[in-house]
């Protein structure tokens, strides 16, 4: 199979030999027309063409030159403009209530395990109270024993519990044949056996022989979008009209902490079952989404925020995920930092005007005083969908860019239905939007973002036609919600 390397390098050939071939052909064009000119002078039988072409004036010798020239142009362009990228549809994973733990259940658990310490059980008692989620999250089988099984096949079973059902439901909804699909991409952080998780997925629906296959690892929560971005650029390079089968999931039953350092317990507390499958495509056909945009944005460079959201072993050979507590200031960075690269391709006008004006002040002027203008990116999105990290990354986000409680209210609520999906939990606020109908055509969607490395990854959407049914992850509770977290604890 052909790598993207290697795409690469033909594709500049190409451009490479057009650009020659151009310059060649316009050459050619004007040494033909000084040639018959001069031809005029010398061959006396075809005095009748020589007159014609002695006619002519400069002007109509230069179009003749450049327009071969230009048509060349307009069609290389064609051929190298960006296509539009499509979603077809999107399946999120129907969550089973043998698998519920709500927060009593869980506080057992902690309880009696045999792992954790009293200081530990409080500390997770805390947290879980004012972690804004609800009764009705999951957890996956293996965390239901006193002593989690953390093996390997427990691992590969909870992903195929996940992911199998999850693109059983995107095939019942596209109606699409296995054969059209010519990529697949999944991400999954955590959890990277051998054979990955996308030969899985090629072995269990016996997908073509020359599909090509992506498997991404290691990339935090942001990874979802992360694999959007990958399939777009894809989609430039494979025929028009494939498809391109994306799956974001996390495993979280291999990788339990079972140690009691306290800043490695919130991914046991928040992280969720949960999955997502989403099917692009070049073809506009049926879909119902259009990719305006992704935007990544990473601050790996950095130290601190490299090692803000970091696997390792605790002091007794535990692995664990360590949050720093200079995650949120990061995590507010690199948003901002995303912010500032794709506000210029999706604000209007006039907000583009007001924040130049002001940076502009602040340079000039040298007042420290102003404060930087932060523009609205209501008027640029109709809807937000916000990684649901956590209340606070929430809040942070909603008071960064000044959203009501309406625009976060599919996050929140998600985070309360669900808990934290990692990369697939947008999707699930994609359907929540959607399930009550808020979505109409034209309507822009912003999906945010966050993971390890540390990175903040963007993407919008425009909606081409919305959901004809509610027949999602919420079909049987949308009609509860939305419920008052703070009531809970959730917000306290």
């Amino acid at each position: 199979m052909t790598s993207l390397s290697d795409l690469k390098h033909l594709k500049r050939l190409y451009y490479l030999a057009t650009n020659k071939f151009l310059l060649m052909a316009t050459t050619i064009t004007l040494a033909a027309a000084v040639l018959l000119l001069q031809a005029a002078q010398w061959i006396a039988p075809i005095d009748e063409l020589l007159s014609q072409l002695r006619d002519l004036r400069p002007i109509n010798l230069l179009l003749a030159a450049i327009l071969p020239t230009a048509m060349l142009r307009i069609y290389s362009y064609l051929i190298r403009h960006p296509r539009n990228v499509y979603l077809v549809d999107y399946a999120c994973f129907r969550t089973s209530y043998k698998y519920r733990a709500p927060k009593a259940t869980f506080l057992e658990h902690a309880h009696i395990s045999p792992f954790f310490g009293e200081s530990t059980t409080k500390f997770i008692a805390r947290v879980i109270e004012r972690s804004g989620m609800g009764e009705d999250t999951l957890v996956p089988p293996a965390l239901y024993y006193v002593e989690p099984d953390c093996s390997l096949d427990e691992g590969r079973s909870e992903a195929e519990m996940v992911i199998f059902s999850t693109i059983d439901d995107l095939l019942a909804k596209t109606c699409i044949a296995l054969d059209a699909i010519h990529v697949l991409i999944t991400n999954c952080s955590l959890f990277c056996p051998v054979p990955s998780i996308a030969d899985r997925i090629v072995n269990r629906y016996a997908l073509q022989d020359d599909i090509r296959v992506i498997n991404l690892s290691g990339m935090g929560c942001s990874a979802g979008v992360t694999a959007v971005g990958l399939a777009k650029n894809m989609l430039q390079i494979i025929p028009s009209g494939s498809h391109v089968l994306v799956v974001s999931t996390e495993t979280l039953g291999p990788e339990y902490y079972k140690g009691n350092v306290r800043s490695m317990h919130l991914g046991n507390i928040l992280f969720r079952v949960g999955g997502s499958a989403m099917l692009l495509s070049t073809c506009k056909h049926r879909a119902r989404f259009k990719l305006a945009h992704v935007e990544r944005t990473l601050f790996g460079a950095d130290d601190a925020a490299y090692r803000c959201v970091y696997q390792e072993d605790d002091p007794e050979g535990n692995i664990g995920l360590t949050l720093s507590k200079d995650l949120m200031a990061i995590a507010g960075e690199t948003l901002k930092a995303n912010m500032t690269a794709i506000g210029p391709l999706i604000l209007p006008t006039s907000e583009l005007i007001k924040y130049f004006l002001f940076s502009t002040a602040r340079k000039v002027l040298h007042r420290r005083k102003i404060r930087p203008y932060i523009p609205d990116f209501r008027m640029a999105f109709e809807h937000f969908c916000i990684h649901v990290g956590g209340p606070a990354v929430i809040d942070s986000v909603q008071l960064g860019l000044n959203l009501s409680d309406e625009h976060v209210e599919p996050s929140r609520m998600t985070l309360h239905r669900f808990g934290n999906q990692s990369s697939a939990s947008v999707w699930y606020q994609l359907a929540y939007i959607e399930d009550k109908g808020r979505m109409r055509k034209g309507d822009r969607v912003w999906m945010i973002g966050f993971g390890a490395g540390y990175k903040c990854n963007t993407a919008v959407w425009v909606c081409i036609q919305p959901s004809p049914n509610a027949n999602g992850p919420w079909a049987s509770c949308i009609h509860r919600y939305p419920v008052d977290v703070s009531k809970e604890g959730g917000l306290a």
